[in-house]
């Protein structure tokens, strides 16, 4: 029996990929969406309500409980239901510091050498101007703690610099106190997973991410817009280099913290001249980069989950399919900033659903049997093909077929592959 937590595209692909296993018993998702409801059965519980979240496991007798989002992870939902002895794939709030901690995640690197941008964390606007002046522009601006994918901006001026500066420092974001600023880094981006107990660690897939609202990747930061996987840069030569610079000496140092990292990594990276640095760590599954990965994955989930909470990931050989993936985020209109909610979303049944084609809810729930919008990322149209321009071509057919007038979507993912 399976608890699933989280309510985004995310965890309705962890569900539907879950619901293939032929050793599943319950499968529940806390809170769930429209498309989870198929699935999975929904209970509306709140995700930062730990105790109340342990008395649904309890009551339902859940074997594992996998948490898709940062939030409850950097809250210690981990070390709230290990304390009370139930099995759950994830970090302890400790080691999720890597992701809700910037000035934690680039001091970790300091330390333990692992290439990153130039950086330095700051508290004190006068600081932060000296230093700004001195790395020049572009700079990347970047809040300390969780902001849900809009905490950074790469400003191009001196004055753009400072007033992204100043406004974390004001507290724009309630989980910082601190900003950090590094250099711009050139390069091309690369999502690079594994998934890791305390004994080793197995590749998880690589993605490439469309973090930009507008297309040629023009406009502010999102959370996503949509991923393709494989990622093309990801060669075997370049793997080595990312394992033993990167993966390996964050994984060594959680160790020797005392706070072994366990669950899911997520290394997002910068990739210049064939060298890998790192950019950011999430400390789950991306979203979107999930979508195309439980696409893509040919093994078991429940028997890699079963298998990383009882330390037994060596044993295990995760398997893929061959095809190329993608997956195209469809956004309510205004998104990422203020955006059009509760607009009925028609035309769903249209779509075919089989192994290489899904619609995977993101912001959404159903009253009247009527599926409604409620969230900036809508749908994550997913498609699987043999070449990626094919399961461009599928998704985008789909969006038509779709044809919902309050949202809106980019018709370039995968432009740099195709």
């Amino acid at each position: 029996n399976l608890a699933v937590i989280g309510s985004g595209g995310r965890e309705h692909a962890i569900c539907y990929k879950l619901s293939l296993s032929k050793k599943i018993g319950d499968l529940i998702c806390i809170p769930g969406n429209a498309g989870t409801e198929k699935l999975a059965e929904n209970i509306n519980e709140n995700i930062s309500d730990f105790e109340a979240i342990y008395k649904i496991v309890k009551k339902r007798k859940i074997d594992i409980v996998i948490v898709g989002p940062e939030q409850p992870l950097a809250d210690g939902i981990v070390d709230y239901l290990k304390e009370r002895s139930i099995r759950v794939i994830g970090p302890d709030r400790f080691a999720s510091q890597l992701e809700s901690s910037k000035a934690f995640m680039k001091d970790l690197c300091r330390k333990n050498n692992i290439p990153t941008a130039k950086f330095e964390v700051f508290e004190d606007l006068d600081k932060a101007k000296i230093f700004i002046k001195k790395i020049g522009t572009p700079v990347v601006v970047k809040a300390d703690g969780l902001a849900a994918g809009k905490g950074v901006s790469i400003c191009k001026s001196y004055d753009d610099a400072i007033k992204a500066t100043k406004e974390i420092l004001d507290g724009k974001f309630k989980s910082s106190k601190k900003v950090i600023l590094e250099e711009f880094l050139v390069g091309e981006e690369l999502s690079y997973f594994v998934i890791v107990d305390k004994n080793s660690y197995s590749f998880f897939g690589s993605a490439q991410d469309h973090k930009r609202v507008g297309e040629g990747d023009k406009g502010p930061n999102t959370g996503g817009m949509g991923a393709y996987s494989p990622a093309r840069l990801l060669t075997f030569q370049l793997e080595e280099k990312i394992k033993k610079k990167i993966i390996d000496p964050t994984l060594n140092a959680m160790r020797s913290l005392g706070h072994p990292f366990e669950g899911f990594l997520y290394a997002g990276l910068m990739i210049k001249n064939n060298e890998p640095y790192l950019i950011e760590y999430n400390i789950r599954m991306g979203d979107p980069e999930c979508q195309v990965l439980m696409l893509r994955l040919k093994s078991d989930l429940l028997d890699i989950i079963d298998a990383a909470t009882k330390d037994n990931l060596n044993k295990l050989k995760i398997k893929w399919h061959d095809n190329k993936c993608i997956t195209i985020v469809l956004c309510a209109k205004g998104y990422p900033g203020k955006y059009i909610k509760d607009s009925e979303i028609k035309n769903l049944s249209n779509i075919s659903s089989n192994e290489n084609n899904q619609i995977f809810h993101a912001g959404t729930y159903i009253k009247n049997k009527k599926v409604f919008s409620s969230g900036g990322r809508v749908l994550n149209i997913t498609c699987s093909s043999e070449t990626i321009d094919k399961a461009r071509k599928q998704s985008l057919n789909n969006l038509k077929k779709i044809n919902w007038s309050d949202g809106f979507y980019r018709k370039d993912i995968g432009w740099r592959a195709i």
